[in-house]
């Protein structure tokens, strides 16, 4: 039972359009491998994996942009795909159906 839940959870985990990652723990995420020295910590990772991946600090998934050019790809050509906040349930009862100032999508309302 407990591999087969583990081998679903991996497949889950796979199949998503995410830029690399190092070796993460269930609980605590990549919360581990940080060090006093933030900067070198993540210079280290994107040399070793990319100018752009993915950390998760428990449950929060983050991406990690360290190119310079990429950074501007952001924040000029994909700047109002990224404005956007995450859809999260309660916001869609609590928050008149992700309707106010704290779970509003960007753009025109």
């Amino acid at each position: 039972m407990e591999v087969s839940s583990l081998y679903f959870l991996s497949k889950a985990r796979t199949q998503k359009n995410l830029p690399p990652s190092p070796p993460v723990l269930p609980v605590i995420g990549h919360l581990h491998l940080l060090k006093p020295r933030l900067h070198r910590t993540l210079q280290g990772f994107s040399q070793n994996l990319g100018l752009i991946f993915t950390l998760r600090f428990s449950s929060r998934l983050m991406v990690v942009v360290s190119s310079p050019s990429a950074v501007v790809e952001c924040f000029t050509k994909n700047d109002v795909i990224l404005a956007n906040r995450p859809r999260f349930t309660m916001g869609k009862y609590f928050g008149y159906n992700c309707t106010s100032i704290g779970a509003s999508n960007y753009g025109d309302h």
